[in-house]
C-alpha cells in the first residue's frame, strides 16, 4: 500500500481521493482552506455509498475505504512519505508555480502530478530542481467514474516519471493517455474543442436547436464512443478497414473542412440561445440534482461496460 498526497482538496481533489483508495492506497488530503479535506470526505462518504450499490468499490466497503483516507492541516505532514502527488490547485499559473517550489521542497522522491486541464507543465516546473519527476496527470472528471487520464511530460520530465505514473495509474484502474509530448489543451481538449466548436456553429448559424445537438450526440454517436474511439470506429465502418473509408469517404470531410474554418464567439450572440435553451430544458436551481443523476448514471454505465466486457469482450 502506497501513501498518495492529494493537494487541494476541491472538487477535484475530492475525486481523486476515491480512485486512490479505493485502489488501496492510503491518502492524505491537504488545502489552504483548512476546513476543505474534512468537507472532502464527507462528500466522499456519500458518493461511496452510491458506488457501492453498483459494485463499483472493487470489492471494498465505504468503511474500508474511509479509513484509508486523513485531512492534514500541514502540507509537510501530506506529503510524508508519499509516491505520489497530486496537485489540484485553480488554474492560475503564478499559484502553481508557487505551489509547485514547496513540493519539490518538501517531497523528494514522489512524482509530482497537476491536475491541469490547460498549463503546459513547462511553464510551471522548469525552475524546479526536481523537474525531472513533474508532469500532469489531467483527470476527465471525476476520474473515479472517468477512466482516461492524460500524461503530459514537460520537456524535462524523466521516462521513469512517466512510467511510475503511467503504472500507478493503471493500477489504481484508469487508463492512461501517455503523450509525446506537451501540447495546448493535450488531447481530451482539443478533441471536445473541434466538438464543441461545431455545435456552437449550427446553432449560431440556425441549423438546429441545442437539443438537437444534443440528441446526435447522446442518441447517436456516443453510443458508439462510450466502448470505441473514432479510429476503430471507421476501421469496422467501411467492409474492407480503416484505408477503404478514408478512400470512400475522405472527400465528404474535405468539403466540410472548408466551411469549418470560423470560430462563433461563444460568449456572443450564441450564448443567449444556448442559456436560454438550456435553462428552460433545466432550471437553474436543479443544476446540483442533475449533476448527481449525470454521475449516477455514469456509474451504472461504468457497470455495465464491466459487465459487457466481461460477457461479450473487450
Amino acid at each position: 500500500m502506497s501513501r498518495i498526497a492529494i493537494v487541494g482538496s476541491g472538487f477535484i481533489g475530492r475525486a481523486w481521493a476515491i480512485t486512490f483508495a479505493r485502489a488501496g492506497h492510503e491518502v492524505a488530503l491537504w488545502d489552504e482552506d483548512r476546513d476543505a479535506p474534512a468537507k472532502a470526505i464527507d462528500y466522499i462518504a456519500r458518493a461511496l455509498r452510491d458506488l457501492a450499490a453498483n459494485d463499483l468499490l472493487g470489492g471494498a466497503t465505504p468503511d474500508a475505504i474511509l479509513a484509508r483516507l486523513r485531512p492534514e492541516a500541514e502540507l509537510a505532514a501530506a506529503l510524508d512519505g508519499a509516491v505520489h502527488v497530486q496537485e489540484n490547485a485553480p488554474e492560475v499559473l503564478a499559484l502553481k508555480q508557487a505551489l509547485f517550489a514547496r513540493l519539490d521542497a518538501l517531497a523528494k522522491e514522489a512524482v509530482l502530478a497537476s491536475s491541469s486541464s490547460a498549463i503546459l507543465p513547462s511553464l510551471f516546473t522548469e525552475q524546479l530542481a526536481g523537474r525531472h519527476r513533474a508532469l500532469v496527470a489531467h483527470p476527465i472528471n471525476p476520474p473515479y467514474l472517468v477512466p482516461a487520464v492524460e500524461v503530459v511530460p514537460a520537456p524535462w520530465t524523466s521516462a521513469e516519471a512517466v512510467e511510475r505514473t503511467r503504472a500507478l495509474l493503471a493500477e489504481a484502474g484508469q487508463a492512461p493517455i501517455v503523450m509525446k509530448r506537451e501540447l495546448d489543451g493535450f488531447i481530451m481538449n482539443r478533441l471536445q474543442g473541434a466538438l464543441l466548436e461545431e455545435a456552437f456553429r449550427l446553432v449560431a448559424d440556425g441549423y438546429a436547436s441545442v437539443e438537437d445537438i444534443d440528441i446526435g450526440l447522446r442518441e447517436g454517436l456516443a453510443l458508439r464512443w462510450s466502448f470505441m474511439g473514432p479510429f476503430e470506429t471507421i476501421d469496422l465502418n467501411a467492409p474492407g478497414g480503416v484505408r477503404d473509408y478514408v478512400e470512400r469517404y475522405q472527400g465528404i470531410y474535405t468539403r466540410l473542412f472548408a466551411q469549418m474554418q470560423r470560430r462563433v464567439d461563444w460568449a456572443g450572440p450564441v450564448l443567449e440561445t444556448v442559456e436560454r435553451e438550456r435553462r428552460a430544458a433545466l432550471p437553474a436551481e436543479r443544476l446540483g440534482e442533475r449533476q448527481l443523476w449525470r454521475d449516477r448514471r455514469l456509474m451504472a454505465l461504468i457497470a455495465h461496460k464491466r459487465r459487457a466486457a466481461k460477457d461479450i469482450g473487450r
